[in-house]
């Protein structure tokens, strides 16, 4: 162990991931209507299921054809851990598992009684549960609904910190198990911090990466005892590992980090779209943290989904960002959790817009733009794309909305000029909805109406659509998961004959025809002006 007192940076390949209840923290398992549904009717089930056949579950696994299953990778000597951390959940988490009973309960006695008439009758009927936390309304189609007054439920049942911490580790480029599905247990190799999101330790943790601490300091910010302490002198170190060029001096630059993270910086500003960057810096032949600009003015989150609003990377950026830009929730949907609440909870600073609000940074400014889509037809109002002007240019953020319907990005046009870069996201066959949703679905859907509803972005036409609209000059789409270290959390497998790349290929075609600068991006890109 070296010197407490000696300085000490984080190391590049530092892996953070937030845990509850040891399953992967994500929006959905953190918001607390939301994860009380998924920890009642996702996860439990989930552990059941592995301890009463392990065997089948590792099988499955193991197997590529089942990637991104709901199957628990604990290997089968290590079941009876599964079994204590499922007796702990039973024991320590039945009020959440009450509520989310309730919720259940309070959704059929909304169908089953809510035909047109008078609400008023039903109030005194709701599960105790669910008394002062909901309020039921009708929409002009006299369809009834039960909506939560979220900012209540975090002082409720479903939200319990004690279910928060954190698990430290070295990014070793083995991929890990797959992030809905399998719980991660202590080892010798890794850090187990029984922390809060928000505590301002970890907050201390990762500014280390930027800039100088002690070991000392840390063990005191953190609460370590001495094996703590000695298991974290392996993730310092005593210089930092910081690329000398994540700043520019002069014009403007763009930067593809992987997936949908688009970074943009001038001498005076950085912004940073759906952050979901690599912690391994070994390989070279991808942007890491290490590349990030000291200082971030603005994070732009497009939308919820577990591999857009990625709290493993936006835990790294604490105490480095002016404020996370949120799209607006439509306040009380079951499945269009805040997004503002959530990141305001775990100590990040937080701006909500709705569509064609305007946020001004350093030399430019940020637009919320209309998402169409990509959400299998749920009433989510969550989601945004993003027009950003910088050092001269013009750049559309398009996410995963989907070309359905062309006149959006006309009136798009219309509002805010052509663009000069377009990025786009060609999922055009994506997971079905019961896949991200299940937890949340109080009334069963039938697997080939489930199939029809898809978590899908544009196809080669819609894209084309989209560009013709928008008048840009060059067109980008993202990779798909394709990238080797985000398998943990898209788990998707592409060859040649897959559907979605002959899409790509197919608009690739469109805009050579029509002398757009267009390209399918992996791992890393940079344009410079």
């Amino acid at each position: 162990m070296g010197d407490d007192a000696e300085q000490r940076y984080l190391r590049s390949n530092v892996i953070i991931e937030p845990l509850v209840d040891r399953f992967y923290a994500w929006l959905h398992t953190v918001a607390p209507v939301q994860a009380s549904m998924n920890l009642a009717f996702v996860q439990v089930p989930l552990l059941e299921s592995y301890l009463q056949s392990p065997q089948v579950h590792v099988a499955a696994t193991n197997n590529p054809d089942l990637r991104g299953g709901y199957f628990v990778g604990v290997p089968e000597d290590r079941s009876p851990e599964v079994a204590e951390l499922l007796d702990t959940i039973k024991r320590e988490r039945a009020d959440m598992l009450a509520f989310a009973a309730a919720i259940a309960e309070g959704e059929e006695l909304v169908r089953q009684n809510a035909v047109g008439y008078d609400l008023g009758p039903l109030y005194p009927k709701l599960p105790a549960a669910l008394n002062g936390l909901v309020e039921l309304a009708y929409d002009t189609s006299n369809q009834a609904s039960m909506h939560f007054l979220e900012p209540l439920a975090y002082h409720g049942p479903g939200y319990d910190e004690r279910r928060q911490s954190v698990q430290v580790s070295l990014d070793d480029g083995v991929e890990r198990p797959f992030i809905l599905s399998t719980p991660r247990l202590s080892g010798p190799d890794v850090l187990d911090l029984e922390l809060p999101f928000r505590h301002d330790g970890l907050r201390e943790l990762v500014q280390a990466r930027i800039k100088p601490t002690t070991a000392a300091r840390l063990r005191e910010a953190l609460g370590l005892n001495d094996a703590q302490a000695r298991q974290l002198d392996r993730f310092l170190d005593t210089k930092p590992s910081l690329s000398p060029d994540r700043h520019i001096d002069a014009g403007g630059r763009v930067r593809y980090y992987g997936h949908a993270c688009v970074v943009l910086q001038t001498p005076e500003a950085s912004i940073v779209t759906d952050p979901f960057i690599s912690t391994d810096n070994r390989p070279g032949n991808r942007y890491t943290l290490d590349d990030l600009p000291d200082h971030i003015d603005l994070v732009l989150i497009t939308h919820g989904h577990q591999d857009h609003i990625v709290l493993e990377t936006l835990l790294q950026l604490r105490g480095r960002v002016g404020a996370v830009v949120v799209p607006r929730s439509s306040r009380g949907n079951l499945v269009d959790p805040s997004m503002g609440l959530y990141l305001k909870r775990i100590g990040l600073p937080v701006i909500e817009v709705d569509d064609f609000d305007e946020v001004p940074f350093p030399g430019g400014k940020v637009v919320a733009t209309p998402f169409l889509g990509e959400h299998a037809d749920l009433d989510i109002r969550g989601k945004s794309t993003y027009w950003v002007e910088l050092a001269g240019k013009k750049v559309f953020v398009g996410a995963d909305s989907s070309g359905i319907d062309p006149v959006l990005y006309r009136y798009i046009r219309t509002h805010l000029g052509k663009a000069d870069m377009a990025f786009l996201g060609m999922e055009c066959d994506g997971a079905p909805l019961t896949w991200l949703y299940q937890g949340l679905l109080t009334k069963p859907v039938p697997k080939k109406m489930s199939d029809s509803r898809k978590l899908s972005g544009s196809n080669a036409a819609q894209a084309g659509d989209i560009m013709t609209e928008l008048g840009a000059d060059e067109a980008y789409i993202y990779a798909m998961g394709e990238e080797s270290w985000q398998g943990h959390i898209m788990a998707t497998t592409y060859n040649e004959d897959t559907y979605q790349l002959k899409q790509i290929d197919e608009f690739l075609g469109w805009c050579k025809d029509r002398n757009i600068n267009a390209e399918h991006l992996f791992n890393q890109r940079e344009w410079r002006w």
